[in-house]
């Protein structure tokens, strides 16, 4: 098995279909008790890392509109 993509190299959706990946094979396949443990871990990192990207593309979009608006105020 090769090793994944450090999760703070992916973009958003390849993290989220890496995500979505995981949780399908642990709801519909037989889990594999040897690999259980290392999916939730790969999984919260996961996590972490969209709810990062969202945090920080929320805060630009914040900028970029706090800008316009100092524009239209001139």
């Amino acid at each position: 098995m090769t090793e994944p993509t450090p999760v703070s190299e992916l973009g958003y959706a390849d993290a989220l279909a890496e995500l979505e990946s995981i949780l399908d094979r642990l709801e519909h396949d037989e889990p594999d008790v040897d690999r259980v443990a290392t999916d939730v871990a790969r999984a919260a990192e996961l996590v972490r890392h969209c709810r990062d990207r969202i945090s920080s593309a929320r805060l630009r979009v914040e900028e970029v509109v706090g800008d316009l608006g100092r524009l239209s105020a001139e």
